[in-house]
């Protein structure tokens, strides 16, 4: 309809003025006034000297002669509202009503495909809050992406070496006494945590008692013997000692196990995993490459970089002097390493912005290699989340731990649930299922509707609300109108004529509502942006409570109206989950 609204604005304004334009402006009718379609009169004000009020009548008039669907037209200022019939929003729903996944485009096989890379843990700790924006963002994106139309591949490279790592190895070889997941019952990833934090409280210990015999703290910190035990089987594991490469094998193992279960729990799942221990290396060569060909430079202490302050930025080391790879290095090499894996249209990286800088850094090394590619690189950048108690530190033992959280949010769900007296009248499992599903829909939906690149404060209890822009409102509203289904005694599911059925103005905006979701997705692709999604099915569920608060339903008395509304009950239903999906959230049938 816009489209065609297009064309025949500018055919008017030709008849009319005797003026070309490019392009016509629409917006949202304001819910003040009367209109499905809004025209931007000021736009037209750089071609046609005039009065916009005076313009808009004119396009108006011309639009009701010559737009069939077009019935009548008010001009507010320099605003042209135009009311569509109720035909055209009848076809048009029962268009989509046929289709299956309405929304979503099915990606061509053939297509170059767009890599999204999210979580990116150290096996040192278990994933935190952080890494459930992290997770939840980069899942979602990546799901969004599919569902405009491209081919999709989910990854994360996880940091399996170095310093950090050795620190818990080297804990657990003086404390651990042969722990294990197995004999402690504890998740692996939780286990080699602790000797994480072990280590950190060994460390602090020898470094005052340096101190105390005389040592600077500077020199304390780089003496402490636990940190040159760990230093010294990190050289050992590059030289490919077989007892430290065996111990780092079976304590990453005992990692990897636990993060399968969290992230089984968080409902996120990967493509391909790379890891570090087999990417560090890479980029070595294309640095050697680039500094034959001036693009890098050495230093007198041997040490490579690239000088980027023409460009605003400042000199980067790519290569250590004595020869050994930085981040950057890597992640040159991983990049170049990816396009080549796989037929990349695009790539996308999920981290934090305190990683803003590295990223415009990377790109524009990637460009200066001469890869054309380096322009579809695109780094996701999103805000910190924070809890009402405060910062985390994992060397230290206060992160909040991914897994806790989601305990805490089903507990939270079963709290708040008890206290509304929601959920009577199930078996126990079937509560505990629910409340498993309101918890983690909160907390995704809390962190998920929220602009990425805006820091969360998240409040679990305010998360869990069954009224407001919510997950659990929004569930309950789904689970409502499942309800509303099962009571249908009559197939609803038949082809209404547009001759038989006057829309209610509820239906209209409802229809109007559904009828944005591709162009939604499509946005949220371009823009890598859940909260898209989120947000248009908050507001497509306000719609339908309106519409469900305003008519009857199933007793409605006019047959052809009885089924026009059960359908649309089915379609926004439909959409809610198809938009949840999205969002890796589940609904719920019952509430």
């Amino acid at each position: 309809m816009q489209k065609k609204l297009e064309q025949a604005v500018k055919k008017g304004l030709q008849e009319i003025y005797g003026v070309t334009i490019n392009s016509v402006e629409f917006q949202t009718t304001k819910k003040d006034f009367e209109g499905d379609y809004t025209i931007v009169v000021f736009a037209f004000l750089r071609f046609i000297k005039g009065n916009p009020v005076e313009i808009g009548n004119k396009l108006g008039e011309f639009l009701v002669n010559n737009v069939a669907e077009v019935t009548k037209f008010n001009v507010v200022k320099g605003f042209l509202n135009l009311v569509i019939n109720d035909s055209y929003f009848l076809n048009s729903f029962q268009n989509i009503y046929k289709i299956e996944n309405f929304g979503f485009v099915s990606p061509n096989p053939k297509d170059k495909a767009v890599m999204v890379e999210y979580s990116s843990p150290n096996t040192n700790k278990p994933l935190h809050l952080g890494h459930i924006r992290n997770n939840l963002l980069g899942y979602s994106v990546a799901e969004i992406i599919k569902a405009s139309g491209k081919n999709v591949y989910k990854t994360q490279i996880i940091n399996d070496r170095g310093i950090h790592i050795c620190k818990s190895m080297l804990a657990w070889q003086r404390f651990g006494n042969g722990e294990t997941p197995k004999n402690t019952n504890l998740k692996g990833d939780k286990l080699v945590g602790n000797y994480y934090v072990a280590f950190d409280k060994a460390y602090k210990e020898e470094m005052k008692a340096l101190v105390a015999q005389g040592k600077s703290e500077e020199d304390a910190k780089k003496e402490a013997p636990i940190l040159v035990e760990a230093q010294e089987m990190l050289r050992k594991w590059e030289a490919g000692d077989t007892e430290v490469v065996a111990l780092w094998k079976k304590m990453n193992q005992w990692v990897f196990d636990g993060f399968d279960i969290t992230y089984k729990e968080l409902g996120v799942n990967f493509d391909k995993n790379y890891y570090e221990s087999n990417t560090y290396l890479l980029g070595k060569d294309v640095v050697a490459k680039g500094l034959n060909d001036g693009i890098f430079y050495k230093k007198d202490d041997g040490s490579v970089w690239i000088d980027l302050t023409d460009e605003g930025l400042d000199e980067k080391i790519v290569l250590r002097a004595d020869g050994t790879a930085v981040y950057m290095t890597q992640d040159i090499g991983t990049a170049i390493e990816r396009f080549k894996d796989f037929d990349l249209e695009k790539l996308v990286y999920t981290v934090g912005n305190e990683q803003d800088y590295h990223f415009k850094v990377l790109f524009l090394i990637l460009s200066k290699l001469g890869y054309s590619w380096a322009k579809n690189c695109y780094h996701l950048s999103y805000g910190m989340v924070d809890l009402p108690s405060g910062k985390m530190k994992s060397r230290e033992g206060t992160v909040v731990d991914a897994d806790d959280l989601m305990v805490e949010m089903t507990n939270t769900a079963r709290d708040i649930s008890q206290e509304l007296g929601k959920l009577e009248g199930y078996s126990k499992p079937e509560k505990e299922t629910l409340y498993k599903t309101i918890g983690l829909g909160a907390l995704k939906y809390y962190i998920l509707k929220v602009d990425p690149k805006k820091r969360i404060l998240f409040n679990p209890e305010e998360s869990v609300d069954f009224a407001g822009n919510t997950g659990p409102f929004i569930q309950y509203t789904y689970a409502r109108i499942q309800s509303i289904l099962r009571k249908a005694s009559f197939d609803y599911h038949v082809t209404q004529s547009e001759a038989e059925v006057n829309l209610h103005e509820k239906e209209r905006s409802l229809i109007k509502q559904l009828l944005l979701f591709p162009e939604i997705i499509q946005n949220a692709a371009i823009n890598h942006s859940p909260a898209l999604i989120a947000n248009f099915t908050y507001d497509l569920v306000k719609e339908y409570n309106s519409f469900y608060q305003t008519v009857p339903i199933l007793a409605c008395e006019n047959e052809q109206e009885k089924i026009i509304r059960t359908q649309l009950s089915f379609k926004v239903g439909e959409i809610i989950k198809s938009a949840f999906n999205l969002l890796g959230i589940n609904v719920p049938d019952r509430m």
